[in-house]
Protein backbone atom coordinates (compact mmCIF):
# COMPACT_ATOMS: atom_id res chain seq x y z
CA UNK A 1 0.00 0.00 0.00
CA UNK A 2 2.89 2.33 0.98
CA UNK A 3 4.33 1.53 -2.58
CA UNK A 4 1.46 2.50 -4.40
CA UNK A 5 0.61 5.27 -2.65
CA UNK A 6 4.00 6.58 -3.39
CA UNK A 7 3.88 5.48 -7.41
CA UNK A 8 0.56 7.71 -7.33
CA UNK A 9 1.74 10.95 -5.63
CA UNK A 10 5.06 10.64 -8.03
CA UNK A 11 2.40 10.64 -10.70
CA UNK A 12 0.46 13.36 -9.10
CA UNK A 13 3.36 15.47 -9.41
CA UNK A 14 4.48 15.02 -12.21
CA UNK A 15 1.42 16.34 -13.83
CA UNK A 16 1.75 18.87 -11.77
CA UNK A 17 5.08 19.50 -12.77
CA UNK A 18 3.90 18.80 -16.18
CA UNK A 19 0.92 21.29 -16.51
CA UNK A 20 3.28 24.54 -15.01
CA UNK A 21 5.65 23.91 -17.22
CA UNK A 22 3.16 23.94 -20.43
CA UNK A 23 1.26 26.94 -18.92
CA UNK A 24 4.06 29.21 -17.81
CA UNK A 25 7.32 27.97 -19.11
CA UNK A 26 7.48 26.26 -22.62
CA UNK A 27 4.84 24.62 -25.10
CA UNK A 28 5.32 23.05 -28.30
CA UNK A 29 3.27 24.24 -31.63
CA UNK A 30 3.41 22.93 -34.87
CA UNK A 31 3.12 25.18 -37.81
CA UNK A 32 0.52 24.36 -39.86
CA UNK A 33 1.48 26.96 -43.23
CA UNK A 34 4.38 27.94 -45.63
CA UNK A 35 4.45 31.70 -44.39
CA UNK A 36 7.94 30.97 -42.86
CA UNK A 37 9.44 28.65 -45.16
CA UNK A 38 12.32 27.77 -45.80
CA UNK A 39 13.14 28.64 -42.13
CA UNK A 40 10.05 26.71 -40.21
CA UNK A 41 8.31 24.13 -43.32
CA UNK A 42 4.85 22.33 -42.78
CA UNK A 43 4.50 20.56 -40.05
CA UNK A 44 7.32 21.18 -38.24
CA UNK A 45 6.81 20.76 -34.57
CA UNK A 46 8.75 24.06 -32.52
CA UNK A 47 9.05 24.55 -28.92
CA UNK A 48 8.02 27.97 -27.38
CA UNK A 49 9.47 30.22 -24.55
CA UNK A 50 6.61 31.72 -22.84
CA UNK A 51 8.56 33.32 -20.25
CA UNK A 52 10.33 35.48 -22.97
CA UNK A 53 7.18 37.68 -22.80
CA UNK A 54 7.55 38.26 -19.24
CA UNK A 55 11.13 39.24 -18.79
CA UNK A 56 10.85 41.98 -21.93
CA UNK A 57 9.86 43.02 -25.06
CA UNK A 58 10.43 41.16 -28.42
CA UNK A 59 13.79 41.69 -30.11
CA UNK A 60 13.39 42.48 -34.16
CA UNK A 61 14.18 39.28 -35.79
CA UNK A 62 12.96 36.78 -33.33
CA UNK A 63 10.58 34.46 -34.37
CA UNK A 64 7.65 34.57 -32.41
CA UNK A 65 3.98 33.29 -31.72
CA UNK A 66 1.30 35.62 -30.93
CA UNK A 67 -2.97 35.92 -30.32
CA UNK A 68 -4.98 36.63 -33.46
CA UNK A 69 -4.53 40.31 -33.42
CA UNK A 70 -8.07 41.08 -35.23
CA UNK A 71 -9.15 38.68 -37.27
CA UNK A 72 -6.02 37.40 -39.61
CA UNK A 73 -6.85 34.37 -39.20
CA UNK A 74 -10.37 33.56 -41.46
CA UNK A 75 -13.21 31.32 -39.58
CA UNK A 76 -12.39 28.51 -42.13
CA UNK A 77 -8.33 28.72 -40.57
CA UNK A 78 -9.27 28.61 -36.80
CA UNK A 79 -11.92 25.73 -37.35
CA UNK A 80 -9.63 23.71 -38.99
CA UNK A 81 -7.12 23.21 -35.95
CA UNK A 82 -7.94 20.37 -33.88
CA UNK A 83 -5.83 19.37 -32.00
CA UNK A 84 -5.01 15.60 -30.04
CA UNK A 85 -6.66 15.12 -26.62
CA UNK A 86 -3.74 13.50 -25.70
CA UNK A 87 -0.66 15.49 -26.81
CA UNK A 88 -2.84 18.36 -25.48
CA UNK A 89 -3.34 16.74 -22.29
CA UNK A 90 0.82 16.32 -22.05
CA UNK A 91 1.26 19.60 -22.98
CA UNK A 92 2.61 18.54 -26.72
CA UNK A 93 -0.42 20.26 -28.61
CA UNK A 94 -2.46 23.66 -27.13
CA UNK A 95 -5.37 23.97 -27.11
CA UNK A 96 -6.28 27.75 -28.05
CA UNK A 97 -3.43 27.22 -31.40
CA UNK A 98 -5.94 27.71 -33.64
CA UNK A 99 -6.15 31.30 -32.45
CA UNK A 100 -2.39 32.05 -32.89
CA UNK A 101 0.15 32.41 -35.89
CA UNK A 102 4.13 32.83 -35.84
CA UNK A 103 5.96 35.25 -37.99
CA UNK A 104 9.14 37.12 -37.67
CA UNK A 105 9.60 40.59 -35.76
CA UNK A 106 10.84 42.79 -38.12
CA UNK A 107 9.99 46.35 -36.17
CA UNK A 108 9.52 47.04 -32.50
CA UNK A 109 7.92 50.06 -30.92
CA UNK A 110 8.91 53.40 -32.28
CA UNK A 111 10.87 51.68 -35.56
CA UNK A 112 9.95 53.28 -39.03
CA UNK A 113 9.75 50.36 -41.83
CA UNK A 114 9.96 50.96 -45.39
CA UNK A 115 9.80 49.04 -49.06
CA UNK A 116 11.82 49.36 -50.20
CA UNK A 117 15.25 51.02 -51.28
CA UNK A 118 17.03 51.13 -54.55
CA UNK A 119 18.12 47.96 -54.08
CA UNK A 120 14.76 46.45 -53.42
CA UNK A 121 15.87 46.18 -49.29
CA UNK A 122 13.70 46.87 -46.90
CA UNK A 123 14.77 49.80 -44.26
CA UNK A 124 14.58 50.28 -40.78
CA UNK A 125 14.65 53.18 -39.64
CA UNK A 126 16.18 54.44 -42.60
CA UNK A 127 18.68 51.37 -42.39
CA UNK A 128 18.57 48.81 -45.51
CA UNK A 129 18.63 45.59 -44.32
CA UNK A 130 20.36 42.32 -45.99
CA UNK A 131 17.37 39.50 -44.52
CA UNK A 132 19.80 36.31 -44.55
CA UNK A 133 16.69 34.46 -43.41
CA UNK A 134 14.92 34.43 -46.98
CA UNK A 135 15.27 32.17 -49.42
CA UNK A 136 17.67 33.31 -52.38
CA UNK A 137 15.70 35.13 -55.13
CA UNK A 138 12.79 35.83 -52.33
CA UNK A 139 11.48 39.77 -52.46
CA UNK A 140 11.61 41.12 -49.16
CA UNK A 141 7.95 42.70 -50.15
CA UNK A 142 5.53 42.50 -53.33
CA UNK A 143 3.54 45.63 -51.95
CA UNK A 144 5.47 49.32 -51.00
CA UNK A 145 4.54 50.23 -47.48
CA UNK A 146 5.94 52.91 -45.27
CA UNK A 147 4.20 52.91 -41.34
CA UNK A 148 5.91 54.03 -37.98
CA UNK A 149 5.44 51.21 -35.02
CA UNK A 150 3.18 52.87 -32.00
CA UNK A 151 5.03 52.26 -28.86
CA UNK A 152 4.30 48.43 -27.29
CA UNK A 153 3.62 47.49 -30.75
CA UNK A 154 5.68 45.03 -33.27
CA UNK A 155 5.52 44.53 -36.98
CA UNK A 156 5.66 41.38 -38.39
CA UNK A 157 6.32 39.66 -41.47
CA UNK A 158 6.84 35.97 -42.57
CA UNK A 159 9.90 35.13 -44.26
CA UNK A 160 7.85 33.35 -47.23
CA UNK A 161 6.52 36.68 -48.42
CA UNK A 162 5.13 36.03 -51.42
CA UNK A 163 2.83 33.29 -49.47
CA UNK A 164 2.26 35.03 -45.98
CA UNK A 165 -0.98 36.98 -44.71
CA UNK A 166 1.49 39.82 -41.59
CA UNK A 167 1.43 42.90 -40.87
CA UNK A 168 1.23 44.45 -44.81
CA UNK A 169 -1.89 42.51 -45.27
CA UNK A 170 -3.85 44.17 -42.49
CA UNK A 171 -2.92 47.93 -42.85
CA UNK A 172 -7.00 48.49 -43.19
CA UNK A 173 -7.32 47.39 -39.45
CA UNK A 174 -4.90 46.56 -37.17
CA UNK A 175 -1.57 45.76 -38.70
CA UNK A 176 0.12 45.49 -35.63
CA UNK A 177 0.78 42.84 -32.85
CA UNK A 178 0.03 44.31 -29.09
CA UNK A 179 2.83 43.41 -26.30
CA UNK A 180 0.16 41.42 -24.41
CA UNK A 181 -0.98 39.57 -27.27
CA UNK A 182 3.14 38.13 -27.65
CA UNK A 183 2.68 34.14 -26.38
CA UNK A 184 6.50 33.25 -26.92
CA UNK A 185 9.41 33.37 -28.55
CA UNK A 186 10.06 30.40 -31.04
CA UNK A 187 14.00 28.58 -30.13
CA UNK A 188 13.95 24.82 -31.25
CA UNK A 189 12.75 23.06 -34.08
CA UNK A 190 12.18 19.82 -32.36
CA UNK A 191 10.22 17.41 -35.09
CA UNK A 192 10.96 16.07 -37.66
CA UNK A 193 14.17 14.59 -36.39
CA UNK A 194 16.06 15.68 -39.29
CA UNK A 195 15.37 19.49 -38.86
CA UNK A 196 15.93 19.02 -35.21
CA UNK A 197 17.58 23.00 -34.81
CA UNK A 198 18.51 25.57 -32.60
CA UNK A 199 16.32 28.73 -33.94
CA UNK A 200 18.79 32.18 -32.95
CA UNK A 201 18.01 35.47 -33.78
CA UNK A 202 19.69 36.42 -37.00
CA UNK A 203 21.56 39.41 -34.84
CA UNK A 204 23.88 41.02 -37.51
CA UNK A 205 20.86 41.46 -40.16
CA UNK A 206 19.86 44.33 -37.88
CA UNK A 207 23.14 44.85 -36.46
CA UNK A 208 22.97 48.27 -37.96
CA UNK A 209 19.94 49.48 -37.59
CA UNK A 210 19.44 52.28 -35.39
CA UNK A 211 16.78 52.82 -32.92
CA UNK A 212 14.11 55.52 -32.79
CA UNK A 213 16.16 57.81 -30.65
CA UNK A 214 19.47 57.07 -33.29
CA UNK A 215 21.37 54.21 -30.87
CA UNK A 216 22.51 51.90 -32.90
CA UNK A 217 21.41 48.05 -31.71
CA UNK A 218 18.87 45.57 -31.92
Amino acid sequence: MRGLLETVAIIVIALLISTALKTWVVRSFYIPSESMMTTLQVDDRVLVNQLAPRFGPANRGDIVVFDDPDHWLSAADTVEYTPNPILEFIGLAPSDAGNQLIKRVIGVGGDTIECCDAEGRLMVNGEPIDETYLDEGTAPSEVDFKVTVPEGRYWVMGDNRGNSADSRYHMDTEPFVAEEDMVGTVFLINWPFKHFSWVSNPEDVFADVPDSQGITGN
